[in-house]
């Protein structure tokens, strides 16, 4: 079984590692053939063009930034569903609206390629040991096929439905990313523009109720050393929520919190934040207050 994967940043290295580890023939394909070397050192096949990998692959992989990449590398003259295997099964862990995934698994359709909307949670730390949650949308079949290549990759593998449900759990776990990182946020600031003990009020919060894995992350990996060099970046937090947004007022609410985390995350990119760790939303509400959280 040959594999093909495009795009190996931060997440798709260490996926595409994995894989290779675990046996698969693996062919990558990134825009910066730089990247591209360890994983070739590793094993990987490196093709020079997606179109080429794509007539190679049984199954397909993509692992990008923004709903527009995805649509590109799948739509595109030179893209996957104009290139790939009759039969092949795509597999997009890009985090994209519902209507992206609907969209591709419908063009692929006709083509009588099949295409899962498969968001993953869990960060480059999950990504390397293999503890990924998967969400997964799509036909159930080509699921039930590509479940071994899933379960190298992902702890908690789950399917949803038909196309794009995996889509929208994703947007709604990065709706709750974007809102708790925001309110830890404000929390700590505040605290710190009353003169608490930074570091003393986080031990009180983290074994009391408005604790939260957000909360812990980002005080403990990122906020207290004054280290913000991304696992997931403000940029792409900011793309999540406003996607995340969107589904809400579809479903019909009309004030929420997400409103409020979407500006913020907005706000911290203006402010040149944007490749920084999404802790460094904390930033902005530091300097509005004259405060810097921080260990003694």
């Amino acid at each position: 079984m040959n594999i093909g994967f495009i795009g190996i940043g931060v997440m798709g290295s260490r996926m595409v590692k994995r894989l290779l580890d675990h046996g698969y023939q693996v062919h990558i394909y990134n825009r910066s053939k730089e990247k591209a070397r360890a994983l070739e050192e590793h094993g990987a096949k490196l093709s020079e063009t997606i179109s080429t990998l794509a007539s190679v692959s049984d199954i397909i992989c993509t692992c990008l930034s923004m709903p527009e990449d995805v649509l590109n590398v799948y739509l595109g003259d030179s893209g996957i569903i104009a290139n790939a295997l009759p039969g092949a099964i795509c597999i997009d862990l890009t985090s994209v609206g519902a209507d992206t995934s609907k969209t591709i698994f419908g063009q692929g359709e006709e083509k009588g390629i099949s295409y899962l909307d498969s968001p993953v949670s869990g960060g480059p730390e999950g990504a390397e040991m293999g503890t990924l949650t998967i969400m997964v949308g799509g036909e159930k079949l080509a699921f039930e096929k590509v479940l071994p290549v899933l379960s190298v990759l992902g702890k908690t593998i789950e399917y949803l439905g038909p196309s794009g449900s995996g889509s929208i759990a994703k947007l709604i776990n990065q709706y709750l990313v974007a809102v708790h990182s925001l309110a830890a946020s404000e929390a700590m600031v505040t605290g710190a523009a009353y003169g608490l003990d930074s570091e003393q009020l986080y031990n009180i919060l983290k074994v009391s109720y408005g604790n939260s894995r957000i909360l812990e992350r980002h005080m403990e990996q990122y906020v207290f050393e004054r280290q913000f060099q991304p696992g997931g970046a403000v940029k792409y937090v900011h793309k999540d929520v406003r996607l995340a947004n969107q589904l809400l007022q579809e479903a019909g609410i009309k004030q929420f919190t997400g409103q409020m985390a979407e500006e913020a995350f907005r706000n911290a990119s203006e402010q040149g934040l944007s490749d920084l760790d999404m802790a460094a939303v904390i930033q902005p509400l530091e300097e509005q207050c004259g405060v810097v959280v921080k260990k003694k």
